[in-house]
């Protein structure tokens, strides 16, 4: 069973800045705390709003090929799915065995909905079980989530069903809002971590807060 708190209580995707809300939850490596096992690193949290869909699978099984990647970077991975972690622990296999590496982070079970609802991916009036809902009725489920250190929410994207999420994406933003974090520097459009050109270089910290 997971136990989702926040106070004060609301219904809606936390923004850049707003803590990230913090819930003890049953996982595919065991009951977490979500803050406690964050830790004094970053993390990445990103949603499906079902078992065995199609896209996910093909996501789960990206990001845990990059899995070295985020490490490298101090961050963690962890899935959401509004599903029984009995039920990811078959899926798991399944993303192994089609997309060829294995799932080594965890996978949250939020059959009651709990979590979906204290990160406003949906509404309140969603009811209290996961059982006979289907992938549309969870479409909203589908959002990528990177948390500092200071467990705030660095960024969040929501991902239509029928659009795999780009994580190579979701690194290089890492990248850039990890040097910012250190730096009082901006990064321009486009820009990567050891690019060439305009997409190596950096907006120093007196300019980039000028009106455009």
């Amino acid at each position: 069973m997971s136990t989702a708190t926040l106070t004060p209580a609301v219904n809606q995707i936390p923004r850049i800045n707003d803590t990230a809300p913090d819930f003890t939850a049953e996982t595919t490596q065991g009951t977490i705390n979500f803050h406690e096992w964050i830790g004094n690193g970053w993390a990445i949290l990103f949603s499906h709003p079902k078992d065995f869909t199609p896209v996910c699978t093909t996501e789960l099984g990206y990001m845990a090929g990059l899995q070295s990647e985020f490490a490298k970077r101090n961050t963690k991975i962890i899935a959401l799915s509004v599903d029984p972690v009995t039920d990811h622990k078959k899926w798991s296999a399944d993303i192994e065995e089609t997309q060829g590496h294995k799932v080594n982070y965890p996978m949250i079970g939020d059959p009651e909905l709990r979590i979906a609802k204290l990160y406003g991916m949906l509404p309140a009036e969603s009811g209290n079980t996961s059982a006979g809902r289907t992938p549309t009725d969870n479409a909203t489920v589908r959002t990528v989530f990177v948390i500092g250190p200071d467990k705030k929410i660095k960024l969040q994207l929501s991902y239509p069903m029928s659009t795999g999420r780009n994580f190579d994406e979701v690194l290089r933003v890492l990248d850039s809002i990890q040097l910012t974090a250190k730096h009082k520097v901006a990064t321009p459009a486009n820009w990567e971590q050891g690019g060439a050109g305009r997409h190596r270089s950096l907006i120093c910290g007196s300019c980039h807060s000028r009106s455009s």
